[in-house]
């Protein structure tokens, strides 16, 4: 702020000091002709419009120093106050929402901003459990006979919308294949084949089942960095058998071993349309999550295969978050999910929870695709320019 401009300001917030709201005016309007580009100085004027009860110099001055700064928190506040004050709720619940998506909930804050922020967010919870008792009355018979897949996308939609439910992306740690949608869980239509894994339940879970009567030998902790590598979210599980797993197949490479002693298991694989990218894929594993057992939230390495659970052995109280979708594991039924979206899984309870999982082509990329997808990275892999982080589920 240039000096003059400066000393004015002073002489501003000193009248105002004093209740003295003509000679603030006269005086931040002094400053602002002296350094038009501070937008701060149009806000002490709006202030000192407000003290004197012009509500006209105040959103004048208001709306000038957001020109300038269009995030300027005390000026949105003051702005959306003043809409609400006079009646104006959709410009204030506008400028409440700019406000809010704008700040550092961490910053801290004085007592009366503080105050100003937690109207800003009641008025907007309010105004959004109207909307969305009017949105539900609304569509309750259009979403009642749109099919549950449409219903589904409309609600998460809303809920979205009004600030209910957060909005994920991909955020593959290897390869990012684009134009794939963000989809969560996928639609079950897209896997035809579910059918024939799921009626082979009670076979695998059979065959799991006596792995680990026989001891459990040869499951080894999923998580295994080497030391020297920056372990972050996996400190807990780094080398632990809390979760661990046993593989059909792993980078590709099929364990002839474990498909003995599982032969069934390894039948109904051997039919499933698995992710086939040499070295890279398929991945088939029983994946064990011991009582009280937390996944941290994370992300996989790409978009381009489609990772499926079939839950084996689910004590009452498990689930599995991808995005903004939270599920319960339901022993018996598939699902495939896109884990490049970051996702989490819990067993709070006592027992141990069991579960097949593996890994086929994202249904969206199409047949004509893949071939070219597979002689891509095949040949980065041939010259030594593979695709780093991305070789396991």
């Amino acid at each position: 702020m240039a000096a003059d401009a400066l000393k004015l300001n002073n002489t501003g917030m000193a009248a105002m000091s004093r209740g003295d709201a003509a000679a603030a005016i006269r005086a931040f309007q002094a400053a602002i002709a002296a350094d038009p580009a501070a937008a701060i100085l149009r806000y002490n004027l709006a202030n000192a419009h407000a003290l004197a009860n012009d509500a006209v110099g105040q959103l004048e001055a208001l709306e000038g120093a957001l020109d300038l700064d269009p995030y300027m928190a005390h000026a949105l506040l003051a702005r959306g106050s003043l809409h609400e004050a006079e009646g104006r709720m959709k410009e204030a619940l506008s400028d409440y929402q700019r406000l809010l998506a704008a700040i550092d909930p961490n910053e801290p804050v004085g007592p009366g901003f503080a105050a100003g922020l937690g109207h800003a967010r009641a008025t907007l919870a309010a105004a959004n459990t109207l909307l969305a008792t009017r949105l539900e009355t609304a569509l309750a018979e259009p979403l009642a006979a749109a099919s549950p897949e449409a219903a589904l996308r409309v609600r998460h939609a809303m809920e979205a919308q009004l600030g209910r439910r957060r909005v994920y992306v991909h955020q593959p740690l290897a390869l990012h294949y684009p134009y794939l949608p963000a989809i969560q869980f996928f639609e079950r239509r897209l896997f035809p084949w579910f059918a024939e894994l799921e009626a082979a339940t009670p076979a695998i879970r059979s065959e799991l089942q006596a792995l680990l009567a026989d001891g459990g030998d040869g499951f080894t902790p999923y998580v295994r960095y080497p030391r020297g590598v920056p372990v972050n979210q996996w400190q807990k599980l780094n080398h632990s058998d809390a979760w661990a797993a046993r593989f059909f197949y792993q980078h590709g490479q099929r364990d002839e071993a474990m498909c003995a002693l599982c032969p069934q298991t390894a039948a109904v694989l051997d039919r499933m349309p698995l992710f086939d990218l040499p070295g890279r894929g398929p991945t088939a594993f029983f994946s064990l999550l011991k009582p009280r057992t937390v996944i941290p939230p994370h992300t996989g390495a790409t978009n381009i295969r489609t990772i499926v659970h079939l839950p084996l052995i689910v004590p009452d109280g498990c689930w599995f978050r991808v995005g903004n979708d939270t599920r319960p594991w339901i022993e018996g039924q598939a699902f495939a999910f896109d884990d490049t979206i970051e996702h989490e899984a819990h067993n709070p309870t006592d027992a141990l929870r069991a579960v097949l999982i593996l890994d086929t082509w994202n249904p969206l990329i199409s047949e004509e695709e893949r071939p070219l997808i597979r002689t891509w990275i095949t040949e980065l892999d041939a010259q030594g320019r593979g695709v780093a982080g991305f070789s396991a589920a």
